[in-house]
């Protein structure tokens, strides 16, 4: 067929255009790609300086004097290291094994919020490093074992009973040896502040906790033999948060962590052993360091029946919450188990369920909480232990009747409470 000059000029513009147009589609294509291919980068460079870090520096972010008061919230966004389980807590039910119920005296709690961060808090000793830090992601202050070997020694005596149950929350450090931490509970003749023997006092029982076992050795001055026990079930782990139980019945000891029991030694503690001090051990060439804090120490074992039934009034401390949350932690199995025992075998038996708070914060805020709380224990009871729900009332009273100042932790502890009124 014969093209005409003015056909071949026509057809050579459409030619044209066509050309333009697939290289502009081509290129728009490259240009989107190369966006994203370059936020992609961009996310994976941001995440790892993020972790970037020598040892502890991605773990947590010291503030600036001044910035203490700082909402914890902000930081979050900082980094990913480490993070504390979100959404709902596991059931109440994973946490069965869970039998133990904290006793209604508190003999001990310590959170480090009394201490300035940086500063070395100022009821321990130690003959290594250590500071208070808070950790990017986690509310609250945390004493940072800041060494792989020495000791950290509470210097004041607590007057243990036979019976006492020891809670805390520790997280070991990525870098540096398997050991997380020693705790060792003591007794001694006299007061000393350092005591720097490998087993101080006169007798005493070490719970090592490491990423490897669990492992416990009770000992006694003019003795050789050492009581011991070991475990690798639920073993913590490194840059969360573990909460470490332990339970110590007379000479028997239990530990618990991650909604189970993991030792339980019938003799593992010398009979006659009567502890007044506790410490916190590194040892050389095998320890990693940790953030430790909300030690708490209560008695064991009260007479929930006789408290409840008879005086018509028991005050617990074993119902967990979070910081500023209204959901019943796992933690509180054993004694919302006890409780509901009690309450199911006298089915004309009502209580009235009281929330109460600390000081800290506002007070709108700590009676919505507490009410809140009470809300929820009734919750459990009725879903997780099977009480008829129209024999519980709830009530919350924020921080209006405390039983101590809140002008120590302990005291503060005192004051958060859960109480069962008999009507």
């Amino acid at each position: 067929m014969k093209i005409t000059p003015l056909l071949f000029v026509f057809l050579f513009c459409l030619a044209s255009v066509n050309l333009n147009a697939q290289i502009d589609v081509e290129k728009k294509v490259e240009k989107q790609a190369n966006n994203k291919a370059n936020r992609e980068v961009d996310q994976t460079i941001n995440k790892g300086l993020n972790a970037v870090g020598d040892g502890v520096k991605g773990l947590f972010k010291k503030k600036k004097p001044g910035e203490e008061k700082k909402d914890v919230k902000q930081e979050a966004v900082k980094t990913e290291v480490p993070k504390p389980s979100t959404g709902s807590n596991p059931s109440l039910q994973a946490f069965s094994n869970y039998d133990f119920v904290p006793g209604d005296q508190v003999l001990l709690y310590e959170d480090f919020s009394q201490d300035a961060v940086g500063d070395f808090p100022a009821l321990w000793t130690t003959d290594v490093a250590g500071e208070v830090n808070t950790l990017s992601t986690i509310p609250g202050n945390w004493f940072n074992l800041k060494s792989t070997e020495g000791t950290y020694w509470f210097m004041k005596d607590i007057n243990f009973p036979k019976n006492f149950i020891v809670e805390f929350d520790i997280v070991p450090k990525k870098t540096g040896g398997r050991y997380a931490a020693d705790l060792v509970i003591f007794g001694e003749d006299s007061h000393s502040e350092m005591d720097k023997n490998g087993d101080p006092g006169n007798c005493g029982i070490h719970v090592t906790i490491a990423k490897t076992l669990w492992d416990t050795k009770g000992y006694k001055k003019g003795s050789n033999e050492k009581l011991t026990g070991s475990s690798s079930l639920n073993l913590v782990q490194e840059e969360k948060v573990n909460h470490v139980i332990v339970w110590v019945q007379n000479r028997r000891l239990r530990i618990y962590h991650q909604g189970g029991k993991v030792l339980d030694v019938p003799t593992n503690i010398y009979e006659g052993s009567k502890f007044t001090r506790m410490c916190f051990k590194l040892y050389r060439g095998a320890s990693c360091g940790s953030f430790i804090s909300n030690i708490k120490i209560t008695t064991a074992a009260p007479d929930t029946r006789n408290k409840l039934l008879t005086e018509g009034k028991l005050v617990t401390y074993g119902i967990y919450f979070d910081v500023n949350k209204d959901e019943v932690k796992p933690e509180s199995y054993g004694t919302l188990k006890d409780i509901a025992t009690i309450l199911n075998e006298v089915p004309e038996v009502k209580v009235k369920i009281v929330g109460h708070t600390d000081s800290d914060g506002q007070d709108a805020a700590n009676l919505d909480l507490s009410k809140r709380r009470a809300a929820s224990v009734k919750a459990e009871l009725a879903k997780s232990f099977n009480v008829n729900a129209d024999r519980l009332e709830t009530d919350g009273m924020g921080k209006t009747q405390p039983v101590a100042k809140n002008d120590s932790p302990v005291n503060k502890a005192l004051n958060r409470r859960v109480e069962f009124i008999k009507m």
